[in-house]
């Protein structure tokens, strides 16, 4: 379980990049392979069951933090891709973050983030290395698996996550699941 809180500060150094004017992924399951450079653990895997309503959503709520953190968010178009330029305020943190991106939202994508962490005694309080290089690696798997719904992510160790408990999250409406689920 320790490794959850890694992939969610992961996930949040990346959000504010994947959230800038993203075309929509295709409705089905996606597979994210999580690789970091220079920090000890196995490849994470996140499954994420989407719809076009529950994908706009995730956007949305990236979207929406990216207003709130982040004082720049540059988005530059490539002949293979985008790359986006982003200085957010994570936490009382201010954190740099390069994304490029590439591939198809119909079958398989890449997003490689450079981030690095501004030295203050908050980012002192944050285990791990003041740089981190990840590649999330996205392949659509097909259709979602039986007992799946739009916005559900299982996380590593069985956690699921909905989307739409996010979103609620972000409203101060309620908290993540207490304990993990079995996968299915």
């Amino acid at each position: 379980m320790r490794r959850l809180p890694l992939i969610a500060l992961s996930l949040s150094l990346a959000a504010p990049a994947l959230a800038a004017e993203i075309p929509p992924r295709k409705a089905g399951l996606w597979e994210m392979r999580m690789t970091m450079d220079g920090v000890k653990m196995p490849a994470q895997v996140v499954q994420h069951c989407v719809d076009a309503e529950t994908d706009r959503l995730m956007n949305d709520i990236g979207g929406s933090m990216q207003k709130d953190m982040c004082s720049k968010n540059e988005i530059t178009k490539t002949g293979d891709g985008m790359v986006v330029d982003s200085v957010c305020d994570i936490g009382g943190v201010t954190t740099t973050t390069r994304a490029q991106i590439t591939g198809s939202f119909d079958s398989a994508y890449t997003v490689k983030v450079a981030s690095k962490r501004a030295d203050s005694p908050a980012a002192k309080k944050i285990p791990g290395p003041a740089e981190m290089n990840m590649t999330i690696a996205a392949t659509w798997t097909g259709e979602c698996k039986k007992g799946q719904k739009p916005g559900d992510m299982v996380m590593p160790g069985g956690v699921k996550l909905n989307v739409r408990d996010m979103q609620k999250m972000q409203a101060g409406q309620g908290a993540p699941p207490a304990a993990p689920q079995k996968k299915q």
